[in-house]
């Protein structure tokens, strides 16, 4: 099967890398057009191309187009771009992070141009090019029918890892919610094995626990398998600063929760201690201590400075 995609970065790349190397015909656009032409000197079942028009030319219809442009602006520019040279039955699909709201608008403006709109929440990281991604996707069935092949290329197995959720805006719907359940999962991690460190007396090997733990025991999952990977060397991390940032599936979910009235306290607190890993010095972390002086005689740390 024939598919074009918009978007070279990692994840672009790398899906169309493991869509050639078996076997279907891949057509792709960059903005910086170099990183094109360099896959095609990889991937003998790819074709670059300078424009979207060219795109589009070098696909026979009906035509699947699939962005991998970052949430947004970007995906607004592709999608409103694509509806200009795309002609009516092509599909148009969004496999960024894109908040299920904007995939709603444009599965709209596309439905209007006589075109189809598919929405994919995709998972894996850069690990998908070996693994496969886990796809979540929204649109009409028979659209989703259609990409079939695309996307058991894609999974990490035909009949595992992806599957259609429901109408357009359900596919990036479920991927924020994973992704919020994601940012749960990950803070109870750092929060596990910082009270193993802070635990000096024992002198615990972490990178050890976590060998242990991720065989037999019921909290054993790729992301503990990924901070076995992280602690092993230098449990200490000490070339990391802790600065964590979100890439907006896991607030979206909790203004989801917020206006459905589903209490989500893990996934909410997990999202605040991201935005206080940001913070180099917490003027309400003061106010605390000094309300603990003022009410209790509670000793107060000075700054030296």
């Amino acid at each position: 099967m024939e598919i074009g995609i918009v978007g070279l970065g990692k994840m672009g790349a790398n899906m169309a890398r493991r869509l050639s190397r078996d076997g279907h015909r891949v057509v792709g656009y960059n903005r910086t057009v170099e990183v094109a032409y360099d896959l095609a000197e990889e991937e003998e079942s790819f074709a670059p191309a300078e424009s979207l028009e060219e795109l589009v030319e070098e696909l026979e219809p009906p035509r699947a187009a699939w962005s991998m442009v970052p949430a947004g602006e970007p995906t607004d520019q592709v999608v409103n771009s694509l509806l200009g040279v795309l002609d009516p039955e092509d599909i148009i699909i969004d496999g960024g992070n894109s908040n299920y709201k904007d995939s709603l608008r444009h599965a709209e403006v596309a439905n209007e141009a006589g075109l189809h709109f598919v929405d994919v929440g995709v998972s894996g990281g850069i690990w998908g090019l070996k693994e496969g991604y886990g796809m979540m996707v929204g649109g009409e069935e028979r659209i989703v029918d259609q990409l079939r092949p695309i996307f058991e290329t894609l999974a990490p197995g035909p009949d595992k890892g992806w599957g259609r959720v429901g109408p357009n805006g359900a596919g990036h719907f479920v991927k924020m919610v994973h992704n919020g359940i994601e940012y749960g999962m990950m803070q109870a991690y750092a929060e596990g094995f910082e009270i193993l460190r802070k635990k000096e007396v024992f002198d615990l090997d972490l990178h050890n626990v976590a060998e242990i733990w991720r065989f037999g025991t019921v909290i054993r999952s790729w992301l503990l398998d990924l901070t076995a990977r992280a602690l092993e060397g230098d449990q200490a991390l000490s070339d990391i600063k802790g600065y964590v940032e979100d890439s907006g599936e896991g607030r979206w979910t909790v203004f989801e929760s917020i206006d459905l009235d589903v209490p989500a306290p893990v996934i909410t607190l997990a999202l605040q201690m991201r935005l206080a890993s940001r913070q180099d010095e917490s003027y309400s972390a003061k106010l605390l201590a000094a309300l603990r002086n003022q009410f209790g005689g509670h000793a107060v740390k000075r700054d030296e400075g």
